[in-house]
């Protein structure tokens, strides 16, 4: 017999980005110790370095609800002193290299804070201004690694009381073997297992987890697949 299902009303939803709601373990802890360490920084620059998923998104959040931060924008540093910027994703968003530039002099001079977030160090960016990536060499640098289980785990519980989901906590340690290991593979499951639980009425069960991550390991396998066929 077919469940009837419901069309889910796609409420926005905001999980917490504060400072005390970060989940910190040791792949992200000497980043979150830096960040904490702010406006004490020994440099004006903080260059936070991860994989996709590793959470770099998240701690600029935090510290940005902390320091009261603003995205860059081309000029920023010509606002008034003290400034605190967040610089997103360096080296994919496009941005003007010489505007970046002028916001690390700025900050250099005492102008304010900044702090970077990208991929990866600054010589492997694909960034064409020499002085640029010496200026981000010449910055306190921190690495994130890949999410281990007890982050996972943390982040899981975290993201489903965001939700107000019960959840047997077997079932949330059940879901580490089988998932991506990344803070956004976290984030894109709770979402699905939301939304399926709010349209079918069913509560989050051992079955229809399994289903969702063999579901979205599937989806994953042929994205991967695809982006290795193109040319």
């Amino acid at each position: 017999m077919n469940r009837s299902r419901q069309l889910p009303l796609l409420w926005p939803h905001r999980p917490s980005t504060a400072r005390d709601d970060l989940v910190v373990g040791p792949s992200n802890e000497l980043a979150v110790a830096a960040l904490d360490a702010w406006p004490d920084w020994p440099h004006p620059v903080l260059y936070v370095a991860g994989p996709e998923g590793s959470g770099k998104s998240h701690l600029g959040a935090a510290w940005s609800e902390r320091s009261g931060a603003l995205p860059f924008a081309p000029g920023i540093e010509r606002s008034e002193a003290p400034f605190a910027v967040f610089l997103d994703d360096l080296g994919r968003a496009r941005r003007s290299e010489e505007a970046v530039f002028a916001l690390l002099n700025a900050a250099r001079l005492g102008g304010g804070t900044v702090l970077v977030a990208a991929h990866g160090a600054p010589a492997t960016l694909d960034l064409r201004l020499p002085d640029l990536v010496s200026r981000l060499q010449a910055a306190t640098m921190v690495t994130l690694g890949v999410p281990d289980e007890a982050l996972l785990l943390g982040v899981l519980v975290k993201l489903f009381a965001d939700r107000q989901i019960e959840i047997d906590p077997r079932l949330v340690e059940a879901m580490l073997p089988r998932m991506e290991r990344s803070l956004d593979a976290a984030r894109r499951l709770v979402e699905r297992i939301d939304r399926e639980t709010l349209a079918s009425g069913r509560k989050a069960t051992r079955a229809l987890v399994l289903d969702l991550l063999a579901e979205m390991g599937d989806k994953e396998g042929d994205r991967r697949e695809t982006v290795r066929q193109v040319p």
